[in-house]
């Protein structure tokens, strides 16, 4: 484990991850808890320094999440952003009001003194109704908003903001944080990719004893190709089993490229053709979350079949799994309850209780993109690295209504033509994901002298630093033309094309 350990309370912020993200890239460990994670374990942490997350309560609401901070401080230094600010100043003797304008979104901040790099003026995102009226003794205001409220206090072991640095809205608000971590903690920089994968071969090779095996089942997705890859040398090719099965909702030539790739990476892998079984299943189901369910069934019975005859010759005890570190944060909430599903997980669920196998999850601690360096560590192709993440679900759930082998034809064609447009144009790395949904809506066209009554086709591309928030790709016309033209002359079926514009949030990237 990394020395320079520090620890984010959740106070109910929807930005408290990226306060994570943004820590891993200056080159620290940080781990999330919610707020009220007990000081035994704090201190066993011993974290270089805790930072208070924003939350969208009042400090003197009756339900409001509440914490001891004297208690924090005497384990590390602080830093408190937005509600953690305000959290700051009433614990330790300052006093809290309701403003009279509320300061949300962009504004700017002027600072009273030189901090490091930052600009005497600084572009800042700032969201709360609270504001510090007067700082707790001991304190000082060292910046100000253009409202003339508090928004930068500090101490000797404690600083506070009452904007948000962790945003990419906030100009050089990394700088603020780097700071914190640098110059007030005093931490050393220390978490980077061979480092990482040093500790995670240690922590599996520990984790597993010298006699046990373990089963890896592999999506053809980064995350599991990195298990697989990183467990494979930690334990040995022989110990770890690796499966992949084709579930007849893979994009065009994916499955036989994928396999081809994991032999080149000489795992111990075993490709399962299992088209028809997913298929029977899915017939007639048109409910995403029906869906969901019938895909994770129908892959455990598959799963346990083939695997059945490893697990009598092999002392198969384990299973891995590419959870990773964003999956594990969401199943809390600030208030210790569980945290609101939008859809079902796609990771597979039950195996383990039903195989009783133990879970193995390497990678559950870190971000997509550190998954992605660490990859690139054990030896991985960019060409594995750098796809485009695809759900477990596969095109399922980019086919709006009931899946059969006619939808999948027709979304796997045009998903084939738009990706490779990209690729041609260059943009394929520019974008977080691209693809294509197949809508269960018709409308007329006109193809040669004829009529023609044929499904609608939309294309998605966003780009995005981790999928938590993401934006639309905003292509040249003549690109999108062109896609649209040549999906309509060549995909028999689609007559119509559209191009989805919809950021996230409100939107989530896929459609179901």
């Amino acid at each position: 484990m990394s020395e320079s350990r520090f620890l984010i309370l959740d106070f109910g912020s929807q930005l408290t991850q990226l306060i994570a993200r943004r820590l891993r890239e200056i080159g620290v460990f940080s781990e999330i808890h919610p707020f009220d994670y007990s000081l035994e374990k704090i201190q066993a942490f011993r974290p270089k320094g805790i930072i208070l997350s924003g939350g969208p309560s009042s400090v003197y609401e009756k339900e409001s999440p509440q914490r001891n901070v004297s208690e924090l401080l005497r384990v590390a230094p602080l830093l408190g952003i937005c509600y953690g600010m305000q959290l700051i100043a009433k614990e330790l003797g300052g006093e809290v009001t309701p403003s009279s304008t509320r300061e949300y979104g962009a504004n700017v901040v002027r600072w009273d003194e030189s901090f490091g790099s930052l600009p005497q003026l600084q572009k800042v995102w700032m969201s709360h109704g609270d504001v510090v009226k007067n700082p707790p003794p001991g304190f000082v205001i060292n910046a100000r908003s253009e409202s003339g409220h508090a928004a930068a206090m500090k101490s000797n072991r404690v600083w506070a903001v009452q904007f948000h640095p962790e945003v990419a809205h906030t100009e050089q608000g990394s700088e603020i944080l780097k700071s914190f971590v640098l110059d007030l903690c005093q931490a050393e920089t220390d978490w980077n990719p061979p480092h990482i994968v040093k500790e995670l071969i240690e922590k599996a090779q520990t984790q597993v004893p010298p006699s046990e095996h373990v089963l890896c089942a592999l999506s053809g997705g980064v995350d599991s190709s990195v298990v697989a890859a990183l467990l494979t040398k930690a334990l040995g090719k022989d110990r770890v089993h690796c499966v992949f099965v084709n579930n007849g909702l893979l994009r065009k030539n994916e499955y036989d490229s994928v396999l081809e790739n994991y032999k080149q990476l000489d795992l111990n892998i075993r490709g399962v053709d299992a088209q028809a079984d997913f298929l029977k299943a899915l017939k007639g189901l048109t409910d995403p979350e029906a869906k969901r369910k019938a895909i994770g069934k129908t892959f455990i019975d598959v799963f346990e079949k083939v695997t059945s005859e490893d697990l009598k010759k092999h002392n198969i005890c384990w299973l891995a799994q590419g959870t990773l570190y964003p999956d594990v944060i969401e199943s809390f909430s600030s208030k210790g309850g569980p945290s609101q599903t939008i859809k079902s997980h796609h990771n597979v669920g039950g195996l383990p209780e039903k195989m009783k196998l133990k879970l193995i999850e390497p990678v559950r601690e870190l971000f997509k993109d550190e998954v992605r360096k660490i990859g690139k560590e054990l030896g991985l192709s960019d060409q594995l690295l750098g796809r485009h993440p695809f759900p477990g679900p596969g095109l399922s759930i980019r086919i709006i209504g009931e899946v059969n082998e006619t939808s999948l034809k027709l979304v796997r064609e045009a998903d084939a033509i738009f990706i490779n447009h990209l690729r041609d144009h260059g943009l394929y790395d520019k974008i977080w994901q691209a693809f294509c949904v197949l809508l269960p809506v018709r409308t007329v066209g006109v193809q040669g002298d004829g009529r023609t009554y044929e499904q609608v086709l939309a294309l998605r591309a966003i780009t995005s630093q981790d999928g938590m928030t993401a934006d639309w790709f905003p292509f040249e016309f003549e690109f999108l033309r062109d896609v649209s033209n040549q999906i309509t002359n060549q995909v028999r079926g689609i007559s119509r094309v559209v191009y989805d514009v919809t950021s996230k949030p409100p939107a989530t990237i896929e459609w179901e």
